[in-house]
């Protein structure tokens, strides 16, 4: 019996590096998404020493171009895929709303919410069919209060949440469920980047930094051993819910 494939958005570091090595402990194929860099060479091989037939596909969801040349590798190399973890992100940028630069602002939702959009639209024929397929986008709680200095991330993960209700009420015709999933305060890359934010375009850098000095951030690993049963096992019942990590 072939393995499940699984595409792992962000799979270079973070959540997304941990999930696709917990993913490949556990059997599953992965499709590793990220920009090209060293780190998405290093997770692949990691991965791939676990699971052989898992792969690569380097990906800027910044561009719509670099989209759809993944679309195009991934679909010449899997019949199809039985779950989407939408987990790739960027908090920038961290700025007052009205002095972010336009084009700034627009990134981040093209990658937060946009890219994840045309990422799943171009993968369909691999979706749809008499398969059960899982889709599970990454949240915060930044989708649900305004944060200031975060609003095209507060923006883009609202959107990003609706986007994952409108996917399970379209897809239940299709075996498709779709979840939402906050995984709370964790130590990734992006932490770093909110600590790193000057304190006048970011007031609460402070209270982040904290975060990180009292030791209140979660690993990585802890927080795909955590999520792994949610994101490959949940129900037709429970899609369309947003879930928080420490609920679970």
């Amino acid at each position: 019996m072939n393995p499940q494939t699984y595409l792992v958005t962000g799979a270079s570091r973070g959540i997304g590096q941990a999930l696709s090595l917990h993913l490949a402990k556990n059997g599953f194929r992965v499709v590793l998404l990220a920009r090209k860099s060293e780190a998405l060479d290093s997770t692949t091989t990691d991965v791939q020493a676990l699971s052989p037939t898992s792969f690569q596909a380097s990906c800027d969801l910044a561009d719509s171009t670099s989209i759809a040349r993944a679309v195009e590798q991934i679909l010449d190399n899997v019949d199809r895929i039985d779950g989407l973890i939408h987990n790739a992100g960027t908090i920038a940028p961290i700025k007052p709303m009205l002095e972010a630069a336009g084009d700034d602002w627009a990134r981040s939702i093209q990658v937060n919410l946009i890219g994840v959009q045309q990422l799943t639209a171009g993968l369909t024929t691999l979706l749809v069919g008499e398969h059960r397929v899982r889709v599970s986008t990454i949240s915060s709680g930044a989708s649900l209060r305004p944060l200031g200095s975060w609003s095209a991330y507060c923006t883009a993960k609202a959107g990003l949440d609706m986007w994952a209700r409108c996917l399970a009420h379209e897809g239940a015709d299709e075996n498709i469920s779709a979840i939402a999933v906050a995984p709370g305060i964790v130590d990734t890359g992006m932490q770093v980047d909110i600590r790193s934010a000057p304190e006048e375009d970011f007031p609460l850098r402070s209270t982040f930094a904290g975060y990180y000095a009292d030791g209140d951030l979660t690993d990585p690993m802890e927080v795909a051993q955590q999520l792994f049963s949610l994101l490959t096992e949940h129900s037709m019942e429970q899609s369309g819910q947003r879930f928080d990590v420490r609920d679970l």
